[in-house]
Parts: C-alpha cells; sequence; structure tokens
C-alpha cells in the first residue's frame, strides 16, 4: 500500500479531481491514505482535505513537498502527485506491481508517463525524464527522499495527466 502526497499549488478544483481519481486505488487496496501539502492557506483546500481523511500541511518556504508530505505518511510507498494530476488507465496494476517488485530490484524511484498536450510540456517531460530527484508522477520509497541523487528510476507502465483546470 501507498501514501499519496498531492502537492495542492492551485485552486481547490484541481485537488478535488486529483482525489477523486485516487479512490478506484483506495477501493483496491493499493492507496492506503493521503497528505495534502499546500502552498498557501485556503480554507476550501483545507476542508477538502479534512472531508476526505487527507492529513494537511502548509509547505515552509523552500521545502520540498514530498519530503514534508512523508511527515504524515503511513506507508513507506508514496505515490507523487500535483493537485490536478489524474492518473489514466491501468494505473493501479501497474503501480503495485513496481512497489511490489521495486525493493527486490533495488529501484527506489519508479516514474509514471506524462502526457502531455504540448510541445512545451512534452519538452519539459522529456528534460524531467533524466533527473533523479523525485517529482509528481513518481512513486517513491520514503528512504530516497533524502537521497535521492543517483538513484535508479524505473518506468511505470502507466501514464498520468494533468487537468486543465488548474487555477493559481
Amino acid at each position: 500500500m501507498l501514501t499519496a502526497i498531492i502537492h495542492a499549488r492551485s485552486g481547490p478544483e484541481a485537488l478535488a479531481v486529483t482525489l477523486s481519481s485516487l479512490v478506484a486505488g483506495v477501493a483496491e487496496g493499493v492507496i492506503a491514505d493521503a497528505v495534502v501539502v499546500a502552498d498557501r492557506h485556503d480554507d476550501e483546500i483545507a476542508h477538502i482535505a479534512e472531508a476526505t481523511g487527507a492529513g494537511f500541511l502548509l509547505r515552509d518556504a523552500g521545502e520540498d513537498p514530498w519530503r514534508m508530505g512523508a511527515r504524515l505518511a503511513r506507508r513507506e510507498w508514496l505515490l507523487c502527485l500535483e493537485a490536478g494530476d489524474v492518473p489514466l488507465e491501468g494505473w493501479i496494476g501497474a503501480v503495485d506491481r513496481f512497489a511490489f517488485a521495486a525493493s527486490r530490484e533495488n529501484y527506489p524511484i519508479g516514474r509514471l508517463r506524462r502526457r502531455t498536450h504540448s510541445l512545451r510540456e512534452w519538452l519539459g517531460d522529456v528534460v524531467a525524464r533524466f533527473s533523479r530527484n523525485p517529482r509528481a508522477g513518481d512513486v517513491v520509497h520514503v528512504s530516497r527522499l533524502e537521497k535521492a541523487r543517483g538513484a535508479k528510476v524505473a518506468g511505470i507502465g502507466a501514464q498520468v495527466a494533468r487537468q486543465g483546470l488548474l487555477t493559481s
């Protein structure tokens, strides 16, 4: 089982979309709990987190949202998402298989492919693929948050898309 950490940099609508997309993962026993890490105080985001039973933290300036969210995580594997991210069909089995096999194969970071809609997004995703640092769309073992440099990164056979309703 995994903890979903959702970095809420945008409005409550984006957070609601992401949390609702995880319901099937909860029902299948892949997602155990969630933590919402917000960049600024927003009563609606705090209310959504509370109503869904998710932990809620305000991010300190300069603090990594994944490390911060891991403080409240109840599981050792983390699914890192931005508010507005929606894992696409097949993600539950792919993430579950990765987390099960990754411990044996020594792959502490798994990366979901990002579905992009523009050339700019696609180029950004290509550059980010070479990064060894955890990012939105990654499944990460909590132990690798402190020492992600040089960590092996495995591709996960599923995609995540960002919904177009993000607001700042």
